[in-house]
């Protein structure tokens, strides 16, 4: 009874980790560009000031 294989139940299939570290990278990506203002463009809180509220 070294190593009876009722005693575990199957793993989760390969393709499914590799599916899951995939997006979760996808998502870790999409998330470091928005924050650094690669990705978004004029998106946020500072394009509904002013020009001279900006300048000032």
């Amino acid at each position: 009874m070294a190593h009876d294989p009722e005693d575990h139940p199957p793993g989760v299939p390969r393709w499914v980790k590799v599916s899951l570290i995939a997006v979760a990278a996808l998502i870790a990506l999409l998330v470091i560009l928005m924050a650094t203002g690669v990705l978004g463009g004029d998106h946020g809180p500072g394009r509904h000031l002013s020009a001279v509220a900006v300048l000032a």
